[in-house]
């Protein structure tokens, strides 16, 4: 993600991944590479059923599209996904395919409009207040997020979970925060982050988290800096799985029984000319804004704006909330705003220019958020290998919500009626899954 000038951007536009130089939080304090922003929430002991679960280590490649690790030669993730299970044409990322939307949705098994995380930064009507990834007391607070995580739905069914960086995991969500979770420092090592996950593994059996998640930033802020075609972007894809085949190597010399997912939240892909800018077609007068986000107060302000903007230019679409294509879920919830602006290519897209007497930036080289059916560089990895999982199993491009029910069997837990299934993935399983399958 990037929390630089230019701002974070909406879901038709350049999005926005976790951290390029600032993190997500980019106004908060830092730390040195050797203090782990670690947090300790006392949930009591694993339950004597958590403590016969297995273990599942998530996680997260930002924006590594689902063909670099083919392209750039990732012998690591490669090799997880000959003797795992593998999506070789990749994941379907939840529009839009920005950052928190897609880490939010893989674990609450719920598209954006569903769990409340409609983009990076987005203005609530009801709440009359915004949420912006930079916020941190916004980022902190439960109440701007629905559906139940997957550490809280451990942590509610007696199992103990870790959260090494995952958006929503520094907020208190239905009832609980992660047993052990991080507040988000892009200060802190990679090195340090994988060290810290196998040091949970270590704990006493009473102690010791079955749901890990990890976070790392790269490849996206290179994608964004230098386009995803860069050398730099390159360089980083062979950085990350050199971190993942130390993990994994960690994992292994444990004897624990793991599992091991390896995801991205979207892809990437370059950005096609300067801005477009909304306010050169059409009188915002009155209304409020967050990248590409349009907030009318009346529905007379919302029509006018809507009939300004309907044919005003080829690099968009523009539909009232209550008209965007069904495909795109992304029609029931007021913080999407109305009318609803969506790019046809890879166009950076913006409400508003930068105030009278400011300087404006070009945008980003590279850019992702937009709808994964018309851009396929919007797809997102998935690899997975481990004591649960059939090996040698490769499937078909599905939605990731479908990650939630799948996750939770493998942890042996109950889960909430979602927007995914287990069916779309129970064919991965050694048991098949077919006693909770939804």
């Amino acid at each position: 993600m990037r929390g630089r000038a230019a701002g974070w951007f909406a879901p038709a536009i350049l999005a926005v991944g976790l951290a390029a130089g600032g993190g997500w939080l980019a106004g908060q304090d830092t730390r040195s590479e050797t203090s782990l922003p670690v947090e300790h929430v006392d949930h009591g002991a694993n339950s004597a059923a958590a403590r016969k679960a297995h273990y599942v280590v998530l996680v997260s490649l930002d924006g590594f599209r689902w063909d670099y690790a083919k392209r750039d030669g990732a012998t690591h993730l490669l090799e997880i996904g000959k003797e795992g299970v593998w999506a070789p044409e990749g994941m379907l990322p939840s529009f839009p395919s920005l950052t928190f939307p897609n880490h939010y949705t893989i674990v609450t098994g719920l598209y954006p409009e569903h769990h409340g995380l409609v983009a990076n930064s987005f203005y609530d009507p009801a709440k009359q207040a915004r949420y912006a990834i930079s916020d941190a007391k916004a980022v902190t607070d439960g109440s701007w997020y629905s559906g139940v995580p997957l550490w809280s739905l451990a942590e509610s069914q007696g199992m103990r979970t870790a959260c090494m960086f995952w958006p929503g995991s520094e907020a208190e969500i239905a009832g609980y925060r992660p047993t052990y979770y991080a507040h988000y420092d892009d200060k802190i090592s990679e090195e340090a982050r994988v060290a810290q996950v196998l040091e949970w593994l270590k704990l006493p059996e009473e102690e010791r988290p079955h749901l890990i998640t990890l976070y790392f930033s790269e490849p996206d802020h290179e994608g964004h800096e230098f386009g995803p075609d860069a050398e730099q972007t390159r360089t980083a894809v062979r950085k990350v799985d050199g971190l993942v085949g130390k993990l994994k190597a960690g994992l292994d010399a444990s004897k624990l029984p793991v599992d091991l997912v390896v995801v991205s939240d979207h892809g990437m892909t370059k950005v096609d000319g300067g801005w477009v800018t909304l306010d050169q077609f059409a009188d915002l007068n009155g209304f409020e804004t967050a990248g590409a986000l349009l907030y009318g107060k009346t529905e007379a302000d919302r029509e006018r704006v809507y009939t300004a903007l309907k044919k005003a230019a080829p690099e968009f679409k523009v539909y009232r909330r209550r008209n965007v294509p069904g495909e795109l879920r992304y029609s029931e919830n007021e913080r999407e705003g109305d009318p609803v602006v969506i790019a046809t290519g890879p166009y950076a897209i913006r409400a508003r220019g930068p105030e009278a007497g400011k300087p404006d930036k070009a945008p980003t080289a590279g850019a992702h958020g937009y709808d994964p059916a018309l851009m396929p560089e919007m797809k997102a990895s998935f690899f997975a290998e481990g004591v649960d999982l059939l090996p040698g199993h490769t499937v078909l491009p599905f939605e990731n919500v479908n990650l939630y029910p799948w996750l939770a069997h493998m942890l042996g837990l109950r889960a909430p009626k979602t927007d995914g299934s287990l069916n779309v993935l129970a064919g991965t399983l050694r048991d098949d899954g077919a006693e909770t399958a939804q």
